[in-house]
């Protein structure tokens, strides 16, 4: 589900106060989720409305916070760990996404947005637990258009292994036994 189902294909989500905390409340409460062991919602960079709605609105076991390795993408993570903190969210761990780009032609890594050593850096000055590197690979968002994860599309691929570590790495922080898992 995502909050742009609920506008326009391409109208601009340009929502503040009381209209993000309508959108979050459907969303929320009103969308049949069925039997669920985790909700993950994904956030918008940054520290604004909508952030601040679902610490109000939810009780949160956690967060995962995502970043690339570039300068900015990491400042903004640094603002959503002080939000969190402050909020008292418990953050989980951090997860590095587009780390690395593999070349499917001479099959070299190529660190596309920057050394990985600056996420681990965060990690350190935060004292927060490095959960995993999501490498930057096309089949990610065409298998997400298709309807079905990279985890469910292509379970033996390294991508896959890479999103089920960061998950079991995850689940028993939040008291969440591997073997309770219905499906992937």
């Amino acid at each position: 589900m995502s909050m742009g189902y609920l506008v326009g294909e391409s109208a601009p989500v340009v929502w503040r106060g009381p209209m993000v905390m309508k959108a979050i409340q459907q969303l929320l409460h009103e969308v049949d989720w069925g039997g669920l062991d985790i909700l993950v919602l994904d956030l918008p960079p940054g520290t604004g409305d909508t952030q601040l709605t679902i610490t109000q609105q939810v009780i949160l076991d956690g967060s995962v916070i995502i970043t690339t390795p570039h300068t900015l993408a990491t400042k903004d993570a640094v603002k959503g760990i002080n939000m969190f903190k402050t909020v008292g969210v418990n953050i989980l761990g951090m997860v590095q996404n587009m780390s690395l780009f593999n070349c499917p032609h001479c099959h070299q890594d190529t660190h596309v947005f920057g050394s990985n050593k600056r996420v681990e850096k965060l990690c350190q000055d935060h004292e927060i637990q490095f959960l995993g590197d999501i490498p930057l690979h096309p089949n990610i968002g065409d298998d997400g258009e298709r309807g079905k994860p990279t985890v469910v599309a292509e379970p033996s691929s390294e991508r896959a292994s890479a999103f089920l570590d960061i998950a079991k790495a995850i689940c028993p922080k939040i008291d969440l036994k591997e073997h309770e898992h219905h499906n992937h």
